[in-house]
């Protein structure tokens, strides 16, 4: 493959699957100049090994999944961890005195929905994303996580579940 039919290739998978990638990665790293940067990567790593791509699978199942072991090891990184502390601290301290920021904030349904969503553990988090926000099959799912199909299911039973129970509590805690 010449280097101008892999600038093309390239381009058109930026264009169509960009904007997915990065919303993908958010859901992981949850800072939108960071997902963007993992997408960067996976771009890069996807131009690099474009030679080798054998076809046999969807090119955005690919996609996915070099984005998903990105900010898998974004999250895993020495780094990430101490930005964490660091955000933690702050968060502490601003909890102490309350603001018209967190007053608001709470005051919205559908932030507090999607902190319950996003509090689910990754296992849970991944194929609820994939499948509600994505619109993949389990089989996809399957292929993009590289785990069986019946995982999938589990997992998204299991996930439901949680957040019904969640849901359930929130709403008592709120009455």
């Amino acid at each position: 493959m010449d280097r101008e039919e892999k600038d093309y290739i390239l381009e058109k998978m930026m264009i169509e699957y960009g904007n997915e990638l990065v919303r993908l990665a958010f859901s992981y790293v949850k800072d939108t100049e960071t997902a963007k940067d993992m997408v960067q990567n996976t771009f890069i790593k996807c131009y690099k090994n474009l030679d080798s791509f054998r076809f046999d699978a969807q090119i955005k199942t690919w996609l996915f999944r070099i984005t998903i072991n990105e900010c898998k090891d974004h999250l895993k990184s020495w780094n990430y961890k101490m930005v964490q502390v660091k955000s933690f601290i702050n968060v502490t301290a601003k909890s102490i005195l309350p603001s018209t920021e967190k007053t608001v904030i709470d005051k919205y349904n559908n932030e507090e929905i999607k902190d319950t969503i996003f509090s689910l553990p990754k296992v849970y988090l991944e194929v609820v994303y994939l499948y509600y926000y994505d619109s993949f099959t389990t089989e996809e799912i399957a292929e993009v996580l590289d785990i069986p199909v019946n995982t999938v299911k589990t997992r998204l039973r299991r996930a439901k579940q949680r957040l019904e129970s969640m849901i359930k509590e929130a709403e008592l805690n709120g009455r």
